[in-house]
């Protein structure tokens, strides 16, 4: 059976929602009809860049779509703090929805639209793109396998110079990248969370997030953020009794490395055992393409897929808000809250 394209409008054309509109545009099971964006210019050099067709409708508020325009989903790239009311509305008029990470910015609220999509029978898939990334993917398949052994911890470092937000700090900019990665990989969400951090560029924005998060069985990561640092790093491990996975996404040829090793324990010097450096195939392809492919299928087959759930969407937010409290009190160990 052919099925039929997708009728989809993406609201916000900027940094991210520019690649919606690209992959959308060029998806043989989606059909755009409308790109919303409040800059004019802005819609019109999107336009022009992308070549899209003159059917495409442009509009500067969702308002004023046309009422009579077919529509069967809407990708929302807007600041996060639009979203729970652009969601909402979106929910109601029985569209799905592809929603660009963070959900929302309360754990609450993202807990209310998830009940209300489910009750509404639409798909709110969420766009945690690192987790449809085929090196995340690759990197699964090693932990399943057992290579690492027990787990032991973990750390990332995802630091750059710009861009700086004005409307969230480096933690939520930032963080939910490797925080869902992690909780991938473990297969288990944080307990208590950690976060310390510095500012120098806007006052109540951190530049700079230290984040350390403690999982269940004792299993600790520790998280490097700052978009005030030349270095430019986004690099991510996972150390086991067996080895260490790591993820480099800087390594365009080789992203994904397993080295093996384990120190032994026959002598009082704990020897290194077993060193060994194993480069992990990875598939190619582009982690956002893929999302919009998934949701696409998840609309067509009404079925949600994990990894872009409301319900994995409101447990990052939640680690997230729990780190911003430990901020917020000077580094204290926050507990993350449950259902």
């Amino acid at each position: 059976m052919t099925l039929g394209k997708i009728a989809i409008a993406v609201l916000g054309a900027g940094r991210w929602g520019r690649h919606f509109v690209r992959h959308f545009a060029q998806h043989p099971g989606a059909n755009l009809v409308a790109v919303v964006d409040p800059h004019g210019d802005r819609l019109t050099t999107l336009a022009q860049t992308l070549d899209l067709p003159p059917t495409v409708v442009l509009a500067e508020t969702w308002e004023a779509l046309p009422p009579d325009l077919p529509l069967e989903a809407v990708v929302i790239a807007t600041p996060a703090a639009t979203h729970f009311d652009l969601i909402q509305r979106a929910i109601a008029q029985g569209y799905h929805i592809l929603a660009e990470k963070p959900l929302t910015l309360n754990p609450t609220e993202c807990a209310t639209l998830t009940q209300a999509a489910q009750e509404r029978g639409v798909q709110l898939f969420v766009d945690h793109t690192y987790l449809f990334h085929p090196a995340v993917l690759a990197g699964q398949a090693v932990i399943q396998s057992g290579a690492l052994g027990d787990f032991h911890y973990g750390y990332a470092a995802r630091t750059h110079i710009g861009p700086v937000r004005a409307d969230v700090d480096a933690l939520w900019d930032l963080a939910i990248h490797d925080i869902a990665i992690f909780n991938h990989w473990l297969g288990m969400t944080p307990i208590a969370a950690q976060g310390m951090g510095k500012t120098w560029l806007q006052p109540g924005l951190r530049d700079l997030v230290w984040a350390t998060l403690t999982y269940p069985q004792g299993v600790m990561v520790q998280i490097h953020l700052c978009w005030a640092n030349p270095d430019k790093q986004r690099r991510l491990a996972l150390v086991g009794s067996e080895g260490t996975l790591i993820f480099d996404e800087l390594q365009i040829g080789q992203p994904l490395t397993l080295q093996r090793g384990q120190v032994g324990h026959s002598t009082a010097n704990f020897p290194p055992l077993g060193l060994a450096t194993e480069a992990i195939a990875v598939p190619t392809g582009e982690p956002l393409g893929m999302v919009c492919d998934r949701f696409l299928t998840s609309i067509h087959n009404q079925t949600p897929v994990p990894a872009a759930t409301g319900a994995t969407a409101t447990a990052l937010v939640r680690i997230l808000t729990a780190l911003t409290a430990s901020l917020h009190q000077g580094g204290a160990v926050v507990p993350v809250g449950g259902e």
